[in-house]
């Protein structure tokens, strides 16, 4: 099940770009944690949500060697284990406490963390799938088959909707587009499918862009969408005027570390979290964005070229399902703060704070290490 023998056949190249996007984080964190920009006293470059970040990334990297020496066949075999868990999870969710008024996390009182199911949704939706498809391999789905395999995806995504968490919920979309389009489901429904989202994103793009009047079509929006998501394609959002003010101020070679005035001062809000792109930007400038741009892309096309070189369907599946869903988080992120996507709490991973992210993309890269690593085996 497990064997570190397995670990040295890993690209090890992958290694050094994990950890530059974590040193990243840790910068971007230590000069945006709020006890840093308002707090009364002197403190210093570990401020405590850097420290917490590094306890996260620790622990994250442990996670990433089991799983890069762990047999993914394995997860083959307890991919409905583990999607009846996180439905569970995800249902448990509305029983238990609602933290800032919405029902995403489940709070550890002795750990003195949240945990939040959507995170590790997105992992196991592209487990199941990729089972379910692979045991299909070999000719186009039927209609009722192709159903089935949107069911798997539909019933965490309206569970998840409901929290609300409309940014996780979209992100499965494009994941289980791809898939599907991989594990040759119908191809009636894939137009339909791929009609519908250019239609959502386009009409999305429409508001968004002040082409449709934002007030305008908020009577027939609010039908679909609760208030305050319809609020987020209002074009004149502060969030995006100040992520993009920062990105602007930045320059090309930026303000320099703990030097931003824009960030420094607490006007970009939530510069740890969802908007470390833009509190990066000011102090880094266009050159660091590039850079950070440049590891994602090395993230990626290493995910894909686990694509091509897995043994088996299951494999070439669940490598794709990681790829797309490390590039959409990217997509998604750098979209909402350069102001072409509407705001949705999609974060930047490995760079923005929480814990359930970094656990869950730190799994699924090292799922990739495990796939690579037994490419050859038959």
């Amino acid at each position: 099940m497990w064997q570190s023998r397995y670990l040295r056949d890993i690209d090890w190249k992958v290694i050094p770009v994990i950890g530059l996007l974590m040193g990243i984080s840790l910068l971007v964190i230590s000069a945006t944690d709020p006890a840093y920009i308002f707090g009364t006293a002197q403190i210093g470059v570990v401020t405590p949500k850097v420290h917490h970040q590094f306890q996260r990334f620790v622990l994250g990297w442990i996670v990433y060697f089991f799983f890069a020496g762990f047999d993914y066949n394995k997860l083959r075999e307890w991919s409905w284990i583990l999607y009846g868990c996180m439905i569970l999870a995800l249902i448990g969710l509305f029983i238990a406490p609602a933290i800032q008024n919405v029902h995403r996390w489940y709070r550890v009182p002795i750990l003195g963390a949240s945990i939040q199911p959507s995170e590790y949704s997105k992992l196991i939706v592209v487990i199941a799938l990729s089972w379910f498809l692979e045991k299909h391999h070999g000719a186009t789905l039927s209609w009722s088959k192709t159903f089935q395999a949107c069911l798997i995806v539909l019933i965490p995504f309206m569970l998840i909707l409901k929290q609300p968490d409309l940014g996780t919920a979209l992100v499965l979309w494009p994941i289980s587009s791809v898939m599907l389009y991989l594990g040759g489901a119908h191809p009636t429904f894939l137009k339909w499918l791929l009609w519908f989202g250019f239609g959502a994103l386009l009409m999305m793009m429409l508001i968004f862009g002040g082409v449709f009047p934002h007030e305008k079509m908020r009577p027939y929006a609010t039908k679909v969408l609760k208030e305050y998501q319809y609020e987020r394609l209002n074009p004149d959002n502060h969030h995006q005027w100040a992520a993009t003010t920062a990105i602007g101020v930045g320059g090309f070679w930026g303000s320099g570390w703990r030097q931003s005035e824009f960030t420094g001062h607490g006007w970009l809000p939530y510069g740890y979290t969802d908007s470390v792109f833009p509190a990066f930007g000011e102090e880094f400038g266009f050159a660091g964005l590039v850079f950070i741009l440049a590891l994602f892309y090395a993230l990626i096309y290493f995910g894909f070229q686990v694509t091509t070189k897995a043994k088996d369907p299951f494999g070439r599946l669940l490598s794709a399902g990681v790829s797309i869903y490390i590039a959409m988080h990217v997509l998604v992120n750098v979209g909402m703060m350069c102001h072409l996507l509407p705001v949705t709490g999609v974060p930047l991973i490995l760079i923005s704070y929480g814990g359930s992210s970094i656990f869950v993309t730190m799994a699924a890269l090292g799922i990739l290490q495990s796939i690579y690593s037994r490419r050859f085996m038959f």
